[in-house]
């Protein structure tokens, strides 16, 4: 006989498979259980207490949660791409299944004569108490827990919990997170206080290269009415003091008082997405072989541009360090502690190991904003006020100016029809900039690249879908018999790009779903019905017909009323939750979006009311892409450096949302959830507002210009 081969263990177990990284009984009564995940606003520290609790059997508030320290959590790089329940949690799942197994050996073991052992069967655990058929052995985690060796590897054997027997998975428990933050407590890096601490801010280089040709320190010291230091080493130049307002105050006028050489004026119309179409690419196909083009009469081809967007978080981005004794500790609201630790040791040529990087919350991200460069700038700061803890803060002006944005892109699709009207050769043509830029990838931090010997920027390299990045999602889920996405990475871009929420998946599905529209309208049919005829997933058909139901869908209604509905769908990354939305618009020359219905499958969801506040999120999300957002820019850079010149959707704007959940207490697998909704919610207001116009919109955002031309062309 062959012997059983081990069970694959998934990739964040692989990688940390000590299970004393996961899960430790430290300390009486309570449970230590680590992650690498963080909290960015997404509810996974409640849903990860919820999966250790499940399977360990012991109440949720016995869990102490360890998150994002590299000196006490496992290194699951990055939290983002949906990732955290469908990667992390999975394998904190299996971990904590695996330490419960453990343990209910060990009693089986002590609890047998002889030498022999009782059935682990026949054992159970209720709240950490170990039960032999129901009755009290007297044995607990914490009293066997000497006894019981977890500095050992994951093997991934032990069975995990079916749905049936979930207690704690599937329940609305409350967001451990938000007492605080509802309540005023200190929720957030920025409430940090630590004796002695310096306040600091930085003067930034206008453009990557540019260099100091004078600097007017007397006239900076005048403004600040009040002490403050001036750092300055190379091109960069920090000011710092412990009265923040005196510091805030001469941060504000310095930058008119620091003259720059090498500073290249950007072209304005660099702001507008088709720039692209004449800039040097790295071009490649991934899919089928490029086909024969189609004949005229059966061939359909339409272009959609994106601006560039910002994260636009509510709170500017901070960074807290300190250097003592030879370490370098930094607080920081980022999404990577670990590379972001790489980064830093680079940049500060220190050992890593004498880095310590601990996640404190923060306002929202979606992506890689500010976080990371605060973080550095407050350690390059530390490192030369040895024994001084220093807090940067990013000015507002600062924040919209220099953090990464999201790129531009422009998307064309193309399909070559048969005599039904459907798509048999398909292919998705995308221009983009990068949308993966972190510090770990090798540089990308302000303050490394003014400091003396910057590195090298970073190279324009982006993964194949899927994933994918710009990419992403350019793979129609419907059964085209060839499809194909041909990708033109431009690697200089006028400003700084890097992720934000769902990448370049976006403007793909946006593309796509007003393609499939567009082709529906073709053949006559209904936009629910054509889709439906050319998906063959049953999951993805549920979903669509399930937000049919939900928003009670009519075919047939007339277009060019001024109200209009329409529908987006996708599989975000073709690999993580479904997601099928319908807007609902009043037009006139603005739009205003009423009601949004949408159903998701996410497979096993931890925590419903969690998933949903994501999907809800997103949505909100997705309709300020769709109508409002759009990065300005002038010959000197961004110009959109306030609210009212990068307008997002306000409170009264917040349509009317419904979402249901899709079959979620199920054996299958979690899948990510927190970034499915976006691009099916921007294509759907895509589709509702060419209904409601009786003309398209091709490029975003959806503005009162836009509007007011469409209805010129009608």
């Amino acid at each position: 006989m062959s012997a059983t081969a081990a069970p694959a263990l998934p990739g964040m177990l692989r990688d940390n498979p000590r299970l004393d990284q996961w899960v430790r009984f430290d300390m009486p009564g309570r449970v230590t259980v680590a992650t690498g995940r963080v909290e960015i606003g997404q509810g996974v520290l409640t849903a990860m207490r919820q999966i250790a609790a499940e399977e360990l059997d012991i109440a949720p508030e016995r869990i102490l949660l360890r998150t994002g320290d590299t000196e006490l959590t496992p290194n699951e790089g990055y939290t983002a791409g949906s990732q955290s329940i469908q990667f992390g949690g999975v394998a904190l799942r299996l971990a904590c299944a695996e330490v419960r197994a453990l343990f209910l050996d060990a009693v089986a073991l002590r609890l047998g004569q002889g030498g022999s052992q009782i059935s682990r069967d026949a054992l159970s655990i209720v709240d950490g108490a170990i039960l032999h058929r129901g009755q009290p052995t007297g044995q607990d985690y914490w009293s066997l827990a000497p006894s019981v060796d977890l500095a050992r590897e994951a093997t991934g054997s032990a069975p995990i919990k079916k749905a049936n027997e979930h207690r704690i998975v599937g329940q609305d428990l409350p967001r451990v997170d938000l007492a605080d933050k509802v309540f005023g407590g200190p929720a957030f890096l920025h409430d940090m206080v630590i004796e002695g601490m310096l306040h600091a801010r930085v003067v930034r280089q206008p453009r990557r290269g540019a260099t100091i040709r004078t600097i007017d320190e007397a006239a900076i010291r005048r403004a600040a009415k009040g002490p403050i230091d001036i750092i300055r080493d190379g091109n960069f130049v920090a000011i710092l003091g412990a009265d923040e307002t005196i510091v805030e105050a001469a941060a504000a006028i310095a930058p008119g008082h620091v003259s720059w050489d090498n500073v290249e004026a950007l072209n304005p119309m660099s702001e507008e997405a088709r720039w692209l179409l004449q800039q040097p690419s790295i071009d490649k196909t991934h899919g089928a072989p490029p086909a024969d083009p189609a004949p005229a009469a059966r061939a359909y081809e339409a272009t959609y541009t994106r601006m560039h967007i910002a994260h636009a978080s509510i709170g500017p981005s901070c960074g807290l360090a300190l250097y003592q004794d030879g370490r370098l500790q930094v607080w920081t609201h980022c999404q990577g502690v670990y590379p972001l630790r790489a980064a830093l040791a680079r940049t500060l040529k220190l050992d890593p190991a004498a880095i310590s990087v601990k996640h404190v919350q923060g306002p929202g991200c979606y992506g890689h904003n500010g976080a990371d460069d605060a973080a550095a700038d407050a350690a390059v700061i530390a490192v030369r006020r040895r024994g001084q803890p220093v807090k940067l803060r990013w000015r507002r002006e600062e924040e919209f100016g220099f953090e990464p944005v999201s790129p531009a892109m422009v998307v064309t699709a193309r399909a070559a029809l048969d005599e039904s009207g459907k798509p048999q050769d398909w292919t998705t043509e995308i221009w983009s900039g990068r949308h993966t830029s972190r510090p770990g990838g090798g540089g990308n931090l302000l303050a490394a690249e003014a400091l003396p010997d910057p590195p090298p920027p970073p190279p324009a390299v982006e993964g194949p879908p899927p994933p994918g990045a710009g990419t992403r999602n350019g793979e129609p889920l419907y059964a085209f018999p060839a499809k194909r996405i041909v990708h033109h990475l431009i690697a200089e871009t006028p400003v700084r790009t890097s992720s934000l929420r769902g990448l370049g998946a976006t403007l793909n599905v946006f593309a796509i779903e007003s393609a499939m529209d567009e082709l529906a309208e073709r053949a006559g049919q209904d936009p629910v019905a054509y889709r439906l005829s050319v998906l063959t997933d049953p999951r993805a058909r549920k979903t669509v017909e399930h937000v049919a139901r939900m928003a009670g869908w009519r075919a047939g209604l007339p277009a060019g009323t001024g109200k209009g509905r329409g529908i987006g769908f996708a599989q975000y990354k073709n690999m993580a939750a479904y997601a099928a939305v319908i807007a609902e618009v009043e037009v006139d020359e603005t739009v205003r979006v009423l009601r949004v219905w949408c159903s998701a499958d996410a497979g096993l969801v931890i925590n419903p009311d969690g998933a949903i506040n994501q999907l809800e999120g997103g949505i909100v999300q997705a309709t300020s892409w769709a109508l409002k957002e759009g990065v300005r820019l002038d010959e000197s850079g961004i110009s959109s450096r306030d609210w009212e010149g990068y307008p997002v959707l306000r409170f009264s704007e917040v349509p009317e949302i419904a979402v249901e959940l899709i079959d979620p207490a199920t054996d299958r697998p979690p899948l990510g959830v927190g970034e499915a909704s976006g691009g099916p919610t921007v294509a759907a207001i895509g589709n509702a507002v060419a209904h409601a116009l009786g003309a398209r919109i091709r490029d975003l955002p959806l503005t009162r210009e836009r509007v007011m031309a469409a209805l010129l062309r009608t």
